[in-house]
């Protein structure tokens, strides 16, 4: 009888998993360097998840800038083509502009998605880019819409505020850019990286590099670019 009652939830369990809708998260940090990290917003979107009743089959983290573009950011395209062809449900991001920094930017992303019957979630304003039955949440559009081009604006204001003071410090005699010496060579990353080097050649994916060289994420997509 034991056995019987432990089959059976087992059964009901992965049943309830198969209906579950499949959704990827994607998360995003801009700096290149290990001080920021990806975790918050994985488990943020991760339990959000779990409260839905929601099975997450894939998490990409990137460590890239918002501005570029998408062939730039490998992860992102990855992550594009994943729930393009694996029959996802959603994809959930924490913000809008992890997917972006301008308007193009994230309405391309999104495109590319809805052609393929997968929505997005963004989950700081709590919207949902289709709707039940698979049409496209027309308010969800406008506020995509809307956010995005703020945000793109903002983003130009920044900028334009940076070169600005860079352009009064350069004039009082400021000057930019890493001193003498303290960029490494090619040949000292090679050897300094060499792990790094081999566990991608032999196919292992980027996360599973960083965790078995101890070293970030960001250093070895820097890496695999630089050498692969």
């Amino acid at each position: 009888m034991k056995s019987s009652t432990l089959t059976l939830g087992n059964s009901n369990n992965s049943l309830d998993k198969m209906n579950a809708k499949r959704v990827v998260i994607y998360a995003r940090v801009s700096s290149m360097t290990d001080r920021q990290s990806t975790d918050r917003q994985v488990a943020d979107l991760t339990t959000y998840a779990e409260k839905e009743g929601l099975q997450v089959v894939r998490v990409f983290e990137e460590h890239v800038s918002g501005a570029k573009k998408i062939e730039e950011r490998a992860i992102l395209a990855e992550c594009l083509d994943y729930c393009t062809s694996n029959n996802i449900h959603e994809l959930l991001v924490s913000e809008l502009s992890r997917l972006g920094r301008s308007t193009l930017q994230v309405l391309r992303s999104i495109e590319l998605l809805h052609n393929a019957h997968v929505g997005v979630f963004v989950q700081n304003i709590g919207i949902h880019t289709l709707q039940d039955d698979g049409t496209v949440n027309p308010i969800a559009s406008i506020l995509v819409t809307v956010l995005s081009e703020v945000a793109s604006i903002e983003r130009s204001n920044i900028q334009y505020r940076l070169n600005s003071g860079l352009q009064v410090y350069k004039a009082h005699g400021g000057k930019v850019g890493r001193r003498k010496g303290s960029i490494k060579s090619r040949e000292t990353k090679q050897k300094e990286y060499k792990e790094v080097i081999n566990y991608l050649r032999r196919g292992y994916s980027l996360r599973d590099v960083a965790r078995l060289c101890d070293v970030g994420i960001s250093t070895v997509q820097r890496v695999k670019k630089d050498f692969l």
